[in-house]
């Protein structure tokens, strides 16, 4: 009588450890690759959204905002051009005489705005507060929309360009 031995394999052969690591170490690069695009995609997404130029054009619009519904729709002065524009308004809600004006203006590649206090009926200005509101404007443009004030601000800081179109109703009219 044959003996018949039998073997009972342990643990893997080489090919079949190489392959098996090959594999693996595909899948590793394939989500590094993913995770690396996507991390790019995030920044570059961040670096648009929270930009200079953004923010900067974010705040001016607030500001012009919160200016134009302060003041007195019969006391808008716009430029012809519509490179500035100005508007007046009450120091308090009680007083009967306009005596405040805000001064929105373009100078250079800033965009500034200039506080105020009127004399002699509005026809003496003494400015108590002035400031940049943001800088790398390209363009501000003034307009007078019916009821409204609108203001159009570019703004470019050689690597991202944002347009903002912001309008108010003026708060007296």
């Amino acid at each position: 009588m044959m003996k018949v031995k039998l073997t009972i394999r342990r643990g893997f052969s080489l090919v079949e450890l190489m392959v098996s690591i090959v594999t693996t170490i595909i899948v590793i690069l394939a989500v590094g690759v993913v995770l690396v695009d996507t991390q790019r995609g995030w920044n570059t997404m961040y670096r648009h959204m929270y930009s200079d130029v953004v923010t900067d054009s974010y705040a001016a619009g607030k500001e012009f905002d919160v200016a134009m519904r302060r003041a007195t729709g019969d006391s808008i002065i716009l430029d012809d051009a519509g490179y500035w524009v100005e508007v007046r308004y009450y120091s308090d809600g009680g007083s009967s005489t306009v005596d405040r004006y805000v001064r929105f203006y373009k100078s250079g590649s800033s965009l500034n705005v200039e506080y105020g206090r009127l004399y002699d009926g509005g026809n003496a200005k003494e400015a108590f507060s002035a400031h940049t509101l943001c800088r790398n404007v390209s363009g501000c443009v003034f307009k007078q929309i019916g009821k409204s004030v609108q203001m159009i601000l570019t703004l470019d800081d050689g690597t991202q360009t944002n347009t903002v179109v912001s309008s108010a109703v003026l708060n007296n009219y």
